[in-house]
């Protein structure tokens, strides 16, 4: 693959192994070409002027999913035999095992082979502590963490012989997916079909119903024309009638399809593979930078946590939306809040990462995987930036009332800005968090709106 112009490339050539590879899986998808002239992974540069047009290498494309097949099939045992991979953005002395699951969800209808057709499949992610609690990882935990470097190697190596690492997390993992995670894929696949079935039932209808109605008549039509004694040569009543007859067949044929369709069962969650999960906090205690998590400092990062939480909920329904705490399933952002339709606008989401510090705070961390998600949604996504007052200026119990002319809160005196498109790149390939200048971001941020 040669770079051609900014982030287009030409493939002069695309292995035998990887083309035959995608005949053999499937030999209804698009077959691959021998070479692609150019390619891009970004939409916007599909067509540029003056340059030949790219093919775009998306999801679905049958390249990219050639590629992604036969790396698994080579491939899959390594996530069996698992990782210790480390989070540098735990300070406490944590140790969690990290289970995936692929989740499945399928249809009635069946496809060219009798096997039910799947519909929607997706990766999940639950990560389970010594205690034997389970939670939701997200949608990428993994982006967040890193490989342990060689002067770790050795203390995490032997973390893997911890007795409740013994136990059968598959199974706990497995548990946890069908009682949490399987119900939401199934709710979220249902609201996408049934969205998609009634405007495809819509313009079914829609289309074959005035054609049968036409033959309909035009069969009648040509009935009493027959009866009357004046015949058309070419085209008379019973064929009229079977056009009818057969149109009508078509639609019953495609409404019994859909309903097929909206018929879905999720599949079991099958477990492919896992990590061992490592605090940085507890790599610092084994290498002897420090010794032991100073519990003043965890109810600290509590209390900021939990103040610019607050905080931020309290502005948004001040202006009106309503939100809601998304934090617990790691999905990029803290807050999903709701702006209600107005006349001008229909309703519509944004999502809001919120990042809290103590006043005088020189940097803020942000992980790759929120990095990601702001650049997925640009216009959606808000980086929330409060700044809390020492644990001093605190008095618990204080009212968070938002004073709009100075974006502050009453009692606690935390300040709130937002940040839009705070994020102009994605991270380096193996970089899972980054460190931003606190005044940088501030004095790009404004008032909440």
């Amino acid at each position: 693959m040669k770079l051609r112009e900014p982030k287009r490339y030409e493939i002069t050539h695309v292995p035998a192994v990887i083309r035959n590879h995608a005949t053999a899986i499937d030999r209804r998808r698009e077959p691959i070409s021998r070479s692609y002239e150019r390619i891009c992974f970004d939409k916007a540069r599909v067509n540029l002027r003056g340059k030949v047009p790219a093919a775009f290498i998306c999801p679905g494309h049958p390249l990219l999913e050639a590629v992604i097949e036969l790396t698994l099939d080579r491939h899959r045992d390594l996530l069996k035999q698992g990782a210790i991979l480390v989070d540098d953005n735990d300070p406490s002395e944590q140790v969690r095992s990290l289970v995936y699951l692929e989740h499945s969800i399928q249809d009635a209808s069946t496809d060219s082979s009798g096997k039910r057709r799947i519909v929607s499949r997706r990766m999940q992610y639950v990560e389970i502590d010594a205690d034997g609690n389970a939670q939701n990882a997200g949608d990428a935990p993994y982006l967040n963490y890193r490989s342990p470097f060689d002067t770790e190697r050795l203390l995490v190596d032997s973390l893997v012989a911890q007795d409740w690492l013994q136990r059968d997390l598959e199974a706990e993992a497995t548990s946890y997916a069908i009682a949490h995670l399987v119900p939401d894929h199934l709710q979220e696949a249902r609201q996408r079909k049934e969205a998609l079935i009634a405007k495809t039932l819509k313009a079914v209808n829609e289309r074959l119903a005035k054609e049968i109605l036409y033959w309909d008549t035009r069969a009648e039509a040509l009935k009493q024309q027959e009866a009357a004694g004046k015949v058309n040569a070419k085209l008379n009543s019973a064929k009229a009638r079977a056009r009818a007859d057969e149109l009508e067949a078509r639609l019953q044929k495609r409404k019994t399809e859909l309903e097929q369709e909206r018929r879905l069962s999720p599949l079991p969650p099958v477990v492919v593979g896992g990590a061992l999960v490592v605090s940085i906090g507890l790599l610092q205690r084994l290498q002897g930078k420090r010794q032991s998590v100073p519990s003043l400092f965890a109810k600290e990062t509590k209390r900021v946590e939990m103040l610019a939480m607050q905080a931020v909920i309290s502005a948004e329904r001040s202006i009106g939306h309503e939100p809601r705490d998304v934090s617990g399933q790691k999905c990029g952002y803290d807050i999903e809040s709701r702006i209600p339709q107005t006349a001008e606008h229909p309703s519509r989401l944004r999502f809001i990462e919120v990042k809290g510090r103590i006043a005088g705070a020189e940097t803020v961390t942000v992980t790759k995987n929120e990095i990601l998600t702001a650049l997925n949604q640009p216009e959606s996504f808000i980086l929330a930036l409060v700044q809390v007052p020492q644990s001093e200026e605190f008095a618990e119990g204080d009212a968070f009332k938002v004073s709009a002319a100075k974006g502050r809160y009453a009692g606690e005196r935390a300040i709130v800005r937002y940040v839009q498109q705070p994020f102009q790149k994605e991270p380096d390939f193996g970089v899972t968090s980054v460190n931003y200048n606190w005044q940088d971001l501030w004095q790009r941020g404004s008032e909440p709106q």
